[in-house]
């Protein structure tokens, strides 16, 4: 097998880095790997049927010989690894067990058992290798969705420039199946974009003029114009894109731990394999050196803690890819742990169980018709920027338009104004107490935003407006509930509000009135009770708790930069439930990590004890050291192919 085989496990501590730069080339040369080995199986079996049948030609040398060649193809990149660790200073590594084991199986003259515990381990590093590249090819789908150039307009004509020479405020062309290269605001009227590969979602997301377009979106019918706001590195995609790559270097406790073990653990058993070859000799009477070598290379073969450091890393690549493809970013598989944990969900409202977009929620009215009520309405805030007037305005885009003359903006009140030679009123309360116009009472006590209508002086009914819920939020708290979470808001909306939204989603506990400092106290009185506390929020002002929180969850696709970079795990589609699939991907990944040490250490310690004692052979040795790697990398490979609800 080429040296190329092995090079992505150069020590312990390097499985769980990911080169995404070499992936397509070593995707290319796998192929490769496969001839030495099947070259060294056939030598092997050819061999072993030579010697069964008794050929007479097939003695030393010949013997030797053959096996000799068997085993360079698949030994010899192993041996020079080991004598690169040895160079650096790391001794004990599973180049140098495999190494040392397979030169005493030939010293004793077990050729064809030496070359199958070679042969059978590099086959377990193919399959190894198979297997990371899956998980990066999982993750690295990400890295493919950002395009390196694009369609500029200079001077009314499109010409394709990097993307990187593209300046702020420039326009950008979309043709229908192209890739967004960098941010932008829509300047075209609408438009239909898939945007699976950064939100996992399918379904097509239309925008409209003034909408924001994030760089890896795909164009799906019409050309459409994009005025670029950010930069090509400072894109959303392009720093989600750094994060993942720092992700896979983050490591998790348990993998932190199996490398320290290893590193205690390899020297103890080669001590081990010393004592069983020489010390028999002091008390043992029909003591035969050989014998006890046999039983002291079988020892070494099984000791190689292959599974672990193989398979638990892995297991942590299967869980950030997974989480990937679910559009759900972890930072680390420190993270996956950490969500594991997780017994209460802390949630700002604004952005994050709300669309941050105002929206109608009623129409009410008692002189007139809803849709008279609604259209003297739009014909007044048509001639407002605020976002009250804009939810109206955007309500229903089928309504005759009336128009409205002699429009006077009254500050801190509403908007005054004349339509079919009417005077109309459209503000707060305020405003019909300003020109004495009397209304029902009980309408000071509506949670929303309100607006008051009046006709002629006449009270003729009101709009509520408030901040839309996003569909799922219901369904997410019910979903954290289930699981034995327990679900707090804050939020610097007034409380009134809050606690209107917290009654309708069922959250146990809610605060309004909040300014950052104030949700960060918040979160410390409850970390201060023992709870392990995930915090979700999108805005500047949710950084400070983002940050104190066990782990802090922003929601990527309309998130503030600051919130995205201060969070350690970023929801790239912003929908919050997406918070209990994280939580369960982190569970999925910890029970098959734990599943794969367990496997490991019972199989190994059961045959280190046959081994010792001679019921052992190198056979046995092979299936305990990678016949345990190959089970526990499939399992592994389990994780990337969960589905969560």
């Amino acid at each position: 097998m080429s040296a190329h085989t092995h090079d992505h496990s150069h020590d312990d501590h390097n499985h769980d880095e990911l080169d995404f730069k070499n992936t397509d080339e070593q995707t290319d040369s796998v192929w490769k790997t496969y001839l030495p080995a099947i070259i060294s199986f056939l030598f092997l079996i050819s061999g072993i049927v030579m010697e069964q049948l008794d050929v007479a030609i097939f003695q030393n040398p010949l013997r030797i010989i053959w096996y000799t060649v068997a085993y360079l193809y698949v030994g010899l990149p192993v041996n020079i690894q080991a004598f690169k660790q040895i160079k650096e200073g790391n001794v004990f590594s599973e180049f140098f067990l495999m190494s040392i084991a397979t030169f005493g199986a030939f010293a004793i003259g077990e050729y064809s058992e030496g070359v199958a515990v070679m042969l059978f381990y590099s086959v377990g590093e193919l399959f190894q290798h198979a297997s990371v590249e899956k998980a990066k090819r999982s993750i690295k789908a990400l890295l493919d969705v950002r395009p390196d150039v694009v369609t500029v307009l200079r001077n009314q004509t499109a010409t394709v420039v990097d993307a990187k020479a593209v300046a702020i405020g420039e326009i950008i062309q979309i043709k229908p199946g192209e890739k967004v290269g960098l941010d932008g605001i829509l300047l075209s009227e609408v438009a239909s974009f898939n945007t699976a590969a950064l939100t996992g979602e399918s379904k097509p997301d239309t925008k409209r003029a003034q909408e924001t377009v994030l760089a890896g979106m795909i164009n799906l019918n019409t050309v459409c114009e994009i005025e670029v706001t950010s930069k090509f590195e400072d894109s959303k995609l392009s720093k989600i894109l750094v994060l993942i790559q720092e992700a896979t270097a983050r490591k998790s406790k348990t993998q932190q731990f199996i490398s320290k073990f290893a590193k205690v653990y390899t020297p103890i058993v080669v001590a081990l394999a010393i004592l069983i070859a020489f010390a028999p000799a002091l008390w043992v009477d029909t003591y035969v050196f050989s014998d006890w070598l046999y039983r002291a290379l079988v020892f070494l073969v099984i000791s190689c803690p292959c599974a672990l450091v193989i398979s638990v890393p892995l297991g942590y690549f299967g869980g950030i890819g997974l989480a990937s493809k679910n559009g759900i970013l972890f930072k680390g598989s420190n993270y996956l742990d950490v969500m594991t944990q997780i017994d209460m969900v802390v949630m700002d409202k604004t952005g994050t169980l709300t669309e941050g977009v105002f929206a109608v929620q009623k129409i009410h009215s008692v002189t007139i018709s809803q849709q008279e009520l609604l259209q003297y309405a739009v014909a007044l805030e048509r001639h407002s920027t605020h976002p009250i007037a804009t939810a109206i305005v955007g309500y229903d885009k089928a309504l005759p338009i009336l128009e409205a003359t002699d429009i006077e903006e009254i500050a801190g009140y509403g908007l005054k104004g004349v339509v079919n030679a009417k005077n109309i009123l459209a503000g707060n309360t305020k405003l019909l107490d300003k020109y004495n116009i009397s209304y029902p009472q009980e309408i000071n006590a509506i949670v929303e935003s309100i607006v008051v209508l009046a006709l002629e002086g006449a009270y003729i009914g009101y709009i509520t407006i408030a901040d839309k819920i996003k569909e799922d939020a219901q369904a997410t708290i019910q979903k954290l509930h289930s699981m034995g979470i327990k679900t707090v808001m804050l939020s610097g909306d007034k409380d009134s509000i809050v606690q209107e939204v917290a009654l309708q989603l069922g959250i146990d506990q809610a605060f309004g009135n909040l300014l950052p400092e104030d949700k960060v106290k918040h979160v410390e009185a409850l970390k201060s009770k023992g709870h392990k506390i995930a915090f979700t929020g999108d805005g500047i002002n949710d950084a400070p708790v983002l940050a104190l929180a066990d782990a802090g969850i922003a929601m990527g696709g309309l998130g503030s930069d600051a919130a995205i970079e201060t969070a350690d795990i970023v929801i790239q589609n912003d929908q919050p439930s997406k918070i209990p699939t994280a939580i369960k991907i982190g569970k999925k990944t910890r029970q098959i990590v734990y599943q794969n040490i367990t496997l490991a250490f019972a199989v190994k310690f059961i045959v280190l004890a046959l081994g010792a004692t001679g019921n052992a052979t190198l056979w046995e040795a092979v299936f305990a050291d990678v016949g345990v790697a190959l089970l526990a990398i499939l399992n592994a490979v389990r994780i990337q192919n969960s589905k969560f609800d």
